[in-house]
């Protein structure tokens, strides 16, 4: 596993995955921005499109990630703090991805049943914003927890050297 281009104890999946979910972040912000200003199917294209990138980069990196690191420790090393992080962080991710991909279905498609779709959009849009931005700061926390605050961000070196991951 290579090392990272943060500057932490990081491998360089790890400092990828930190600012494509970073990005995505601010994607969603973004996206509400277009509803703000009723933009709406520019809205619904972007929160959709982190919306699948997301379960892309959990699929990919997250879930691995967890199966091999976290799992084999709980229940045991729950009482350590960066093992109850990556827990909950698992947890209250699964439920901030399921309720965003529901919320895509109900409101952008005609696949679910009416009798299982919402009326009111507004109030589970803005659950899933804020589960999925609290998620992202747990990952955060997280990330800080197992390797260290990021000593590059902002600087020319780090810039230079993490622009050619993209």
């Amino acid at each position: 596993m290579s090392k990272g281009f943060l500057g932490t104890a990081a491998s360089l999946t790890a400092d990828r995955t930190l600012i494509i979910e970073s990005a995505m972040g601010i994607a969603l912000i973004v996206g509400t921005v277009f509803a703000r200003f009723r933009h709406y199917r520019a809205h619904a294209w972007c929160q959709s499109t982190v919306v699948l990138l997301n379960l892309g980069v959990i699929a990919q990196f997250m879930v691995p990630s967890y199966l091999r690191q976290v799992a084999p420790e709980i229940p045991a090393s729950l009482g350590e703090i960066h093992y109850a992080i990556a827990a909950i962080h698992g947890l209250l991710g699964t439920i901030a991805e399921l309720l965003a991909l529901y919320v895509v279905l109900a409101a952008g498609t005609s696949i679910l049943p009416k009798r299982l779709r919402f009326s009111r959009y507004k109030r589970w849009m803005r659950l899933a914003f804020a589960l999925w931005w609290i998620e992202l700061l747990l990952g955060l926390a997280m990330y800080v927890q197992w390797y260290g605050l990021p000593r590059r961000i902002g600087t020319r070196h780090s810039l230079t050297i993490s622009a050619g991951w993209l």
